[in-house]
């Protein structure tokens, strides 16, 4: 754990980072006296948390006014983003690495469903640019349901750089498009394997894109023509989580 910290609200955020050791100082409304205020204050009462009876005007100084923080906000460690020398760390350690690169998504919400699919499905690392693409924010933290502090997220300054270097270190590269011939279904998804998610309206870069080792698609009925970002990411990961396990029990 780092030395960084931000400010979360919200009981089941707060409660979880409590649960996991993480949390500095917490704020509660002087007013919020309910049940659950009075259980949860009765469980910091043997920890060395400090706890600050504030108003409404001094929560919304941590939280913002529109943030629905249910009267608690809290002070906690985050783990801070990694770079490319802890990616190849990693990769040396590991014989055959599950990675979920992000190729310019921007949307915090789609960024932390994605991390919480990556831990879900064993996920070593999540890679991401640096520029162009959305970080660890608060709002991914909190999206995140606290897959933002246990799945390592690479940020890398160059890409196109990155997968090469991935390639040169065996790592297989799979793009998800809906051009792709190939279905998640039929694609052999074990072993050394990046997955490769493009952004929310243009997918893939092209130098992304030509990059990949083979091209996916997801199967799908109906009339829908792609799905979220987070969503296929999940659905991805889910079938290489199933063909990993199948192996295994080889």
């Amino acid at each position: 754990m780092s030395n960084t910290t931000i400010w979360i609200h919200g009981f089941h955020a707060v409660e979880a980072a409590f649960d996991e050791g993480s949390v500095v100082q917490i704020w509660l409304n002087d007013q919020r006296l309910d049940k659950r205020a009075q259980a949860f204050l009765a469980k910091l009462k043997d920890q060395k948390v400090p706890v600050n009876m504030v108003n409404q005007k001094m929560l919304e100084s941590k939280t913002g006014e529109e943030a629905r923080h249910q009267g608690i906000a809290a002070e906690v460690r985050v783990m801070d983003a990694k770079n490319e020398n802890f990616l190849f760390e990693l990769l040396e350690e590991q014989s055959s690495p599950l990675l979920l690169i992000l190729d310019g998504v921007t949307d915090p919400h789609n960024v932390g469903a994605c991390l919480r699919s990556a831990e879900a499905f064993g996920v070593h690392a999540v890679i991401a640019p640096r520029d162009r693409a959305c970080g660890l924010t608060p709002v991914v933290r909190k999206i995140s349901s606290g897959s933002s502090e246990r799945v390592p997220f690479v940020e890398v300054t160059n890409l196109a750089r990155t997968i090469d270097d991935l390639k040169e270190r065996g790592v297989w590269l799979a793009g998800l498009a809906g051009e792709a011939t190939e279905t998640i279904y039929d694609a052999n998804l074990t072993g050394a394997m990046a997955i490769i998610m493009g952004s929310e309206g243009d997918g893939m870069r092209r130098l992304t894109k030509e990059a990949c080792d083979f091209l996916l698609k997801i199967p799908m009925e109906g009339k829908i023509e792609s799905l979220n970002v987070s969503v296929a990411t999940g659905v991805v990961l889910s079938e290489s989580h199933r063909q990993r396990c199948h192996k295994r029990k080889k």
